[in-house]
């Protein structure tokens, strides 16, 4: 009990747990309110975020910042998978393209500049390992580019079939190229990408008390599960509450849809961020980002010709094509000297709210 109260007073978010359990009895007993299931979910997720950052720093403060932030972006983007995958069975191909396009400049841009400002409002001035932070932005970069060409051949006369083959085969490329990037990055030239070391204050170790590897890796394992039962439940009301709300489609799978998947590695990150382990931030937003174009949107490609009604191309609308252009581009750019101050993070940010924004007023119909 002692063990409980503690944690409860180091992460005041803990107490949100009671949601889950309330929202798998609303789901229970109330299958039909979609509007309360929605905000429900949203309620059960944060604290299970909470709970997934909590144990991955655990674990990344044995493995190191390169490797942790892999570790906490591929948890993370299990949220985003699993979104996708109800999405993909459903046949929803526009909700699960605006969800991965959302997911890339969600972690680009709100995740990485959301962590340079709260970090830079308690250090100043932060450093980071420059060589990692491009390499994850060159990978963005790259894979945006992949999206970019069937986006542009699949508005060409009579190339829709050429289209398809073409994502097929892209698909493929993709996640080949990010298997190649972790070898590079984690393997052969790891020593290269080692973040800087760090040392725990003497308060934070105290609060980490009792949280062994193992440990850590059980809850994980739980956190991990319980984030994609919610998240079959969030998909399945998300829809019909947002017309309840006047919300648009494009705002649900751009920016709800975004927030909500990565708010498991937003909590790492921006708890990272402010121990001025900026590695770890930095590693995560971007490697998120990376693991998103590189690895998950080219396995929905390839398990849509199994588990979907029809195949899934990369033929994404031009809008989100320029976006997630512009965010890449965008964290290239803010990556390159290896330094950061808040107003960087608050630059970030405000790229950000202009596609909210945008997403926010647009009209229905278009």
């Amino acid at each position: 009990m002692s063990i409980l109260l503690r944690e409860l007073r180091a992460t005041p978010l803990f107490a949100l747990l009671i949601f889950v359990p309330i929202l798998f009895a609303v789901e229970h007993l109330r299958p039909a309110s979609a509007t309360l299931l929605f905000v429900l979910s949203v309620l059960a997720i944060v604290p299970l975020a909470a709970l997934l950052s909590r144990s991955t720093e655990t674990v990344a403060e044995r493995i190191g910042d390169a490797a942790g932030g892999l570790l906490n972006a591929t948890l993370g983007n299990l949220t985003e998978l699993v979104i996708s995958l109800a999405a993909l069975r459903a046949g929803e191909y526009v909700l699960v393209k605006a969800s991965i396009a959302g997911a890339i400049t969600t972690n680009a841009l709100f995740m990485l500049g959301g962590s340079l400002l709260l970090g830079g409002l308690k250090h100043h001035v932060q450093e980071f390992n420059k060589g990692g932070a491009r390499l994850q932005a060159g990978l963005l970069f790259l894979s945006v580019i992949a999206l970019l060409v069937p986006s542009i051949i699949a508005r060409s006369e009579g190339a829709a079939g050429f289209a398809q083959s073409l994502s097929l085969g892209l698909a493929v490329l993709l996640i080949l190229t990010y298997g190649l990037g972790m070898l590079f990055s984690l393997v052969t030239h790891s020593s290269e990408f080692a973040g800087a070391s760090h040392e725990t204050p003497a308060e934070e170790a105290g609060a980490h008390e009792g949280w062994s590897v193992r440990t850590s890796l059980i809850l994980l394992a739980v956190a991990t599960l319980l984030v994609a039962l919610v998240s079959e439940v969030f998909v399945g009301s998300v829809q019909e509450a947002a017309v309840t709300l006047g919300l648009t489609p494009a705002f649900v799978g751009f920016i709800v849809v975004g927030l909500v998947g990565g708010a498991a590695e937003m909590g790492s990150a921006f708890s990272a961020a402010r121990k001025d382990r900026l590695d770890l931030s930095v590693g995560i937003a971007l490697g998120s980002a990376a693991q998103i174009a590189l690895f998950v949107a080219p396995v929905l490609v390839l398990l849509s010709y199994v588990i979907g009604p029809q195949p899934m191309s990369l033929d994404f609308w031009p809008g989100a094509v320029v976006m997630m252009l512009i965010a890449s581009l965008t964290a290239i750019l803010t990556t390159q000297a290896g330094r950061s101050a808040w107003f960087l993070g608050v630059m970030l940010l405000a790229v950000y709210l202009v596609f909210a924004m945008t997403f926010f007023l647009m009209p229905p119909a278009v």
